[in-house]
């Protein structure tokens, strides 16, 4: 859908029982509920202009290894890789090797998919969608109704522009300017910072880059870095439970669905900052996210999280550019909640 047909977030329809912004039914065609949510936005023109950002033959791996998370965490299983021979496995008497993985979608870099956080009071993922076990158990994607990320597929995946908001490399060089130095002029994505859409344009006016529709907005805060070799003190860091984000709070919300964004992504657990906090201002708990529910369910924006942003960061900075084109194929699975995103920024 071409991004000028697409209401601005005060002017979305009315959905009941539901809070104004939320955008079920915006994409919904020929009487059919949509599951690609914001990635209707990449419309051939979008895939085709982006193109254009591909001009150096340069192609970097947003991706962290499978197994890059240094400690468990709870829930979530750390992957296993079983090599085998041929011989080993039955196939064959010939000399050869196959393998299987084991691991959860989640420990690594990844898309949350539409279904991964609902609404929590009415418990509604994306489109008003009620998410069951049945439901994603669907045999393919033709018989799955779940707004989960083997769509993707039909679409022809994800090939858009994509920007960089450097934010870590942004604040310590001006910290610099202003005559800091060590700790003082280093930002620590374990702070907890929160990003707020100022921040977020002032980062793109210095790094001379501008938005567009249907473009994915990427952000770095280093963590990624900090947690492929954690020092002591960043295990002390950890047990404050601050990881630096986006601001979670309603004018970040309306600025990202205003600005028309196929998606988002960074290189935190969770893109926004985290703890959340309540509507009074006051610290929240898990239960208590606030552009999840925004971005997943009531926008049908997909969230990229515990991306590999360095060499990413590098080149852009080497280069003076911060756009280029964006490529990502989710597994291919159906009813698949979450995934490696297989992501590429080519220039």
């Amino acid at each position: 859908m071409d991004a000028s047909n697409v209401p601005d977030f005060d002017s979305l329809p009315k959905v009941a029982d539901m809070p104004q912004g939320c955008a079920w039914g915006v994409f919904d065609k020929d009487g059919k509920k949509d599951l690609l949510g914001t990635l209707n936005l990449v419309t051939q023109s979008v895939t085709k202009a982006a193109y254009s950002e591909a001009r150096d033959g340069v192609s970097i791996s947003l991706n962290w290894p499978l197994n890059a998370m240094p400690f468990p965490l709870p829930g979530r299983i750390a992957p296993t890789h079983k090599q085998m021979t041929l011989q080993e496995a039955g196939l064959s008497q010939g000399t050869g090797w196959d393998d299987e993985i084991h691991f959860n979608t989640q420990l690594s870099s990844q898309w949350d998919s539409l279904v991964h956080w609902q609404h929590q009071p009415s418990g509604l993922a994306y489109n008003g969608i009620s998410v069951s076990k049945e439901a994603l158990a669907a045999p393919n994607t033709a018989a799955n109704t779940m707004p989960t990320l083997d769509h993707w597929h039909s679409a022809g995946g994800l090939v858009t522009r994509g920007v960089l908001i450097d934010f870590k490399e942004w604040t310590e060089k001006r910290a610099k300017s202003e005559g800091k130095t060590g700790e003082d002029a280093t930002f620590h994505p374990l702070d907890g910072h929160r990003i707020t859409v100022e921040e977020i344009e002032a980062v793109a006016k210095d790094q001379g880059v501008d938005f567009r529709p249907g473009d994915v907005l990427v952000i770095r805060t280093g963590l990624t870095e900090v947690l492929g070799a954690p020092r002591p003190e960043d295990f002390a860091k950890l047990q404050n439970g601050k990881i630096s984000g986006v601001h979670g709070v309603l004018e970040s919300a309306k600025w990202l669905w205003n600005k028309h964004f196929a998606a988002v992504a960074g290189d935190t657990w969770a893109f926004e900052a985290l703890m959340p906090l309540k509507e009074d201002g006051t610290q929240g708990g898990p239960n208590d996210l606030f552009l999840h529910p925004w971005l997943l369910s009531m926008f049908g924006m997909p969230i990229g999280e515990l991306w590999d942003l360095k060499a990413l960061s590098e080149h852009c900075k080497a280069s003076g550019r911060y756009s280029f084109l964006l490529t990502s194929a989710p597994l291919h699975l159906p009813g698949l909640i979450g995934s490696p995103p297989n992501a590429l920024a080519i220039f």
